[in-house]
């Protein structure tokens, strides 16, 4: 059985341009996010909220020490409830995304994923889905600052993620795209794509990356998250042709050049991802969370 996570420290919000705030929830983990706050001269913009009605409150106060503007614009990166948990607690706010991440928070199964995981106290953490939605490009205005957000135009973390770029101040926010510190995540994603979506992400060259979980970083983030995801991919096509399923070829595989990410029971996840890519298949998961059970002993630790 997994040992619970030793609890991390307390949250911060970071300055990481004039006006822009990055709130950070260390140290990453299980449904640790990071969201960011964008001010602006009448209204104020937040890229994501939390997992939690008490982490999102929290961050409301944050947000409150920064700003007496509020925030009427919630863009939520992806349908994942770390990211989207929190956000009809934005009252009056427009909540914007893809619509894959519409279409997922107003499934009746937006809630089904929670048993996997011990730990959290979620509260009051009903659906909101997005009011705006967009395929390819929206432009935000703040004030006088550009807020890009962007959809792939492929699967990658999920098929529905949106990251935004902040042009004038050369910072992007990447959502789960990118997890500093923790091991990529897969699981409904494609590799492929999110290579894809790796290289133009490394092509804008921005100055600063907010990503999803950890730490504000540079590029040096893609270069590690594309190595991971360079290495998953030709483990997997291996495990894949020697017939073994996912859970047995994450028990064989070495992983240990990834010894120092976070999640590493992740692996078994994007094992999955990796076969159904190369099957033309989706993911089956269930089997996929009874996997994750196997190897994890049980539910999954969170610190939420």
């Amino acid at each position: 059985m997994t040992e619970q996570p030793a609890a991390p420290s307390a949250p911060r919000m970071v300055a990481v341009a004039d006006g822009v705030h990055a709130y950070i929830q260390p140290d990453g983990g299980w449904y640790l996010n990071n969201a960011v706050l964008i001010d602006g001269p009448e209204a104020a913009i937040s890229i994501d909220s939390a997992a939690t009605e008490a982490r999102t409150a929290a961050y409301q106060a944050e947000i409150a020490r920064i700003t007496d503007r509020p925030v009427r614009t919630v863009v939520a990166t992806h349908h994942h409830g770390d990211h989207t948990h929190g956000n009809h607690l934005f009252a009056g706010a427009t909540i914007v995304s893809h619509p894959y991440c519409r279409d997922r928070v107003l499934r009746e199964d937006y809630h089904a994923v929670l048993p996997m995981f011990a730990g959290p106290e979620w509260g009051d953490i009903r659906a909101a889905g997005p009011a705006v939605t967009f395929a390819e490009r929206l432009q935000l205005w703040s004030g006088e600052r550009r807020v890009e957000l962007r959809h792939p135009g492929r699967a990658a973390h999920t098929h529905g993620d949106v990251y935004a770029w902040l042009p004038d101040d050369r910072v992007l926010i990447s959502g789960d795209l990118i997890f500093n510190g923790g091991t990529p995540m897969l699981a409904e994603g494609s590799p492929t794509g999110l290579l894809r979506t790796l290289e133009e992400i490394d092509e804008l060259a921005p100055r600063l990356i907010v990503p999803g979980h950890g730490e504000p970083c540079g590029l040096e983030a893609v270069e590690a998250t594309t190595d991971y995801l360079r290495w998953i991919l030709d483990v997997a096509r291996d495990a894949h042709a020697e017939g073994l399923s996912p859970l047995d070829a994450a028990r064989s595989i070495d992983a240990s050049r990834f010894a120092g990410l976070r999640e590493p029971e992740r692996l078994v996840m994007n094992l999955h991802a990796c076969y159904a890519e190369f099957e033309g298949t989706t993911v089956d998961m269930g089997q996929l969370a009874a996997d994750t059970f196997a190897i994890v002993g049980g539910p999954i630790p969170s610190c939420a």
